[in-house]
């Protein structure tokens, strides 16, 4: 006891004081990564609003929403990285619109109160994207008899989901909905106020209307840029950057982006990764010969990278080059090793018979369970269509039955009708596919479905069967073809080879050159930019762009299927674009045009008429008949000519008189005006029609302005991303 004491006397203050730094530790650790971040130097943000910052855990959670959601409406399709990639992208898109519309609504009053969230998720006029919730293709808050959105299912949902979702991923989903709609909201009161203040002026209308009456002939001269040889024109980038600054307005650019040059190394298998995959098929074909199609399922479920699927196939369905061959062998014979779609496959014939390509029915559905959800028990649910079925007997019209009895709502107006392809059916439950193709015309049956979207009883009738072909159920093993371990280690040296000996744009270039390699370009990457065009998902490569300055060589990047070498091609900032390899041919042969439009003008100013001009350029004189005021597109001219429609209804331009040099995209007219003139027209249909225009501009200016808004708010806003981040 003395000794622990002594140790309390003489080492407490010490502890005590070790204790309190570590706490005070843990504090600044916590500011550091929460509020206090950016003044410990810590910036958690994604990206910055006019100062305003969206931080790593709001764009993780807003991810997280967007997983939900997706899984929701994917209809069970597996979320692969490409999508991924698109919904980043696209909720980081998002997320930046609400801030700016957030800033610029609160200047104006724009609120979302709890009353309006609440009329937008449980209201009788509830959010659209609320009414048609949908599950498996079913909507939820559907009213089964009304078949109308019922807001009082909307909550009972809720309860529901919160008892018995277990996995809890139709709640998240749900909620993700929910928020969705909410956050929406403000974006469509700040939409609706700028799209409610567009107002289509009478003149315009009346002008627009006028355009399309007015009329008017011409026969022209058109000579084309190529009548002046490509090498009497030179263009330099002084050129190229004086013709960018003449029209600024047109290629300013708004948003930051990067471009890169790469080379791909591709893992092709080689031929011991055939031999490999061949190998393993024909070591097992012997015993593949001689097994029953009683063993056939458990053989190629054991052998085969693919399962085996208990399905008939004909020659649409099948899929293969080599239907007519494999169609053509008795039950019991194998064809193959065969390569095809990357892999070695070999298939057995199980058995053949001829089944319908399409087929008619019709049916009568009583559900045991909607969307998981216990609908009736099925002693229940057999009571009711067996009542059904016996008013079909007595001799009820089916359509009438069907809408007394149904919850197949879909097909009732077609009287309960469908109409599949062979091809659509797998998408149907076994029970129900199986009955019509391989029943008979005429013939009903009731086939009770366990699980899925329609499970239930279903009453079915065959209508009608066409175009019966030749159908086999096949057993198939097949051995994908694909790039070893030793093949991986090959191409994934050569890829490093070339990055580490060609650490220089220069050296990149030169290796690319010698090397024969197939160099490509991707343009317009964005600080936010998940996807490279011709890459796919590619936000490691992103991040490793803006890290680097312009010829600056990467490492190797591993891609699906391949390994990447890139270097940094350009790097352009907002505003007036520079020359790059990427935009450079574009550019020179706008400005190659201007020039030669000139030389074209130069040459022939000396012409009073369109014959001697015809004469002196070796080209005919044409004529454009009835070409009216408002056409988008002239035939005669061979496409869009706004400048010499606008000669051709300027009033200085007297008839006989041969116009100046009109420069267009491709060519320099000079026209001489025929005739002009103005169809009559009923003073009743110009009513209707100012109506009718009215509504048209209108619709178009709204369309317009809504998006255009928005994405001006953008261009000026300050958007500054942390790469690093994303």
């Amino acid at each position: 006891m003395a000794v622990i004491q002594k140790i309390r006397n003489k080492y407490g203050k010490l502890a005590g004081g070790v204790i309190a730094l570590s706490l005070v530790g843990f504090i600044l650790m916590d500011a550091a990564s929460g509020k206090l971040g950016d003044f410990f130097g810590h910036d958690d943000s994604v990206v910055k609003i006019n100062g305003e910052k969206i931080d790593s855990k709001e764009y993780s959670q807003r991810l997280k929403d967007y997983e939900a959601l997706y899984n929701i409406y994917a209809n069970g399709k597996t979320l692969d990285e490409a999508t991924r990639a698109q919904l980043n992208e696209q909720a980081l898109n998002e997320m930046i619109e609400e801030k700016i519309v957030d800033e610029q609504g609160a200047k104006i009053g724009i609120v979302i109160t709890p009353d309006e969230e609440k009329e937008m998720i449980y209201g009788a006029n509830a959010d659209q994207m609320v009414q048609q919730f949908s599950l498996q293709g079913q909507q939820v808050f559907s009213n089964p008899e009304t078949h109308r959105f019922d807001p009082q299912r909307v909550k009972a949902f809720e309860k529901d989901i919160r008892q018995n979702d277990k996995t809890g991923k139709l709640i998240e989903g749900w909620e993700a909905v929910k928020a969705y709609v909410i956050r929406n909201g403000k974006i469509t009161k700040f939409n609706s106020l700028i799209t409610g203040s567009v107002y289509t002026p009478k003149f315009l209308i009346e002008h627009s209307i006028k355009d399309q009456s007015q009329m008017a002939s011409i026969n022209f001269v058109k000579v084309p840029f190529t009548a002046i040889n490509d090498n009497e024109v030179k263009v330099t980038d002084d050129d190229i950057n004086a013709y960018i600054k003449k029209n600024a307005a047109r290629y300013e650019i708004k948003e930051a982006y990067r471009s890169i040059d790469y080379v791909s190394f591709d893992l092709t298998p080689m031929a011991e990764d055939t031999t490999k995959s061949l190998g393993e098929l024909l070591k097992i074909k012997p015993a593949f010969d001689t097994i029953s199609s009683k063993d056939a399922e458990s053989f190629v479920n054991r052998n085969s990278d693919d399962q085996f699927k208990e399905i008939y196939v004909n020659k649409k369905t099948i899929g293969s080059r080599f239907a007519d061959s494999i169609l053509g062998m008795s039950v019991g014979t194998v064809f193959g090793p065969y390569f095809e779609a990357s892999a070695f496959k070999m298939v057995k014939i199980l058995d053949k018979k001829e089944i319908p390509d399409s087929i008619k029915c019709r049916h009568i559905l009583v559900k045991t369970k909607d969307r998981g959800t216990d609908m009736r028990t099925d002693s229940a649910a057999k009571k009711r269509i067996d009542s059904a079925v016996a008013a079909i007997k007595a001799g009820g019209d089916f359509k009438a039955v069907a809408t007394q009895f149904t919850d197949d709502t879909a097909s009732l107006a077609k009287n309960g009708e469908y109409e599949f392809t062979y091809s659509q059916k797998e998408g149907l439950s076994k029970e129900f596919g199986d009955f019509v193709f391989d029943g008979k015309k005429g013939e009903t049956k009731v086939v009770h479905v366990e699980n899925g979207q329609y499970a239930g009883y279903h009453y079915i009738e065959i209508l009608d069967q066409k175009a019966f072909a030749p159908s086999v159920k096949l057993a198939t093993v097949s051995k994908a073809l694909e790039a070893g371990t030793s093949t991986d280690r090959t191409v994934y040296a050569r890829a490093n080879e070339f990055a580490g000996k060609n650490t220089t744009g220069e050296a990149f270039d030169a290796a690319v050159k010698a090397g024969h390699l197939d160099k490509r370009n991707a343009d317009n990457i964005k600080p936010q930019s998940y996807n490279i065009t011709g890459l796919g998902s590619s936000r490691e490569i992103v991040r490793w762009v803006y890290e680097h300055k312009v010829g600056e060589v990467s490492p190797v990047f591993s891609m699906d299927g391949k390994y990447i070498v890139a270097k940094v091609a350009a790097i352009q900032e907002k505003g007036l674009p520079s020359i790059t390899a990427a935009n450079r041919p574009a550019l020179e042969n706008i400005v190659k045009g201007e020039k030669k439009a000139d030389l074209i003008v130069s040459k022939f100013k000396s012409a009073t008429t369109l014959e001697a001009l015809a004469q002196s350029a070796g080209q005919p004189v044409l004529h454009a008949d009835s070409v009216a005021a408002n056409a988008q597109f002239i035939p005669a001219l061979g496409g869009q000519a706004p400048k010499v429609l606008g000669y051709m209804f300027y009033k200085s331009l007297q008839p006989n008189t041969m116009s100046p040099a009109i420069k267009s995209n491709d060519a320099v007219y000079y026209i001489s005006l025929t005739a002009r003139w103005e169809k009559p027209s009923d003073p009743a249909a110009a009513n209707m029609m100012m109506g009718q225009q009215k509504m048209m501009m209108d619709m178009q200016a709204k369309n317009a302005m809504s998006g255009l808004v928005r994405q001006v708010l953008k261009d000026n806003a300050n958007v500054k991303y942390t790469v690093s981040n994303l």
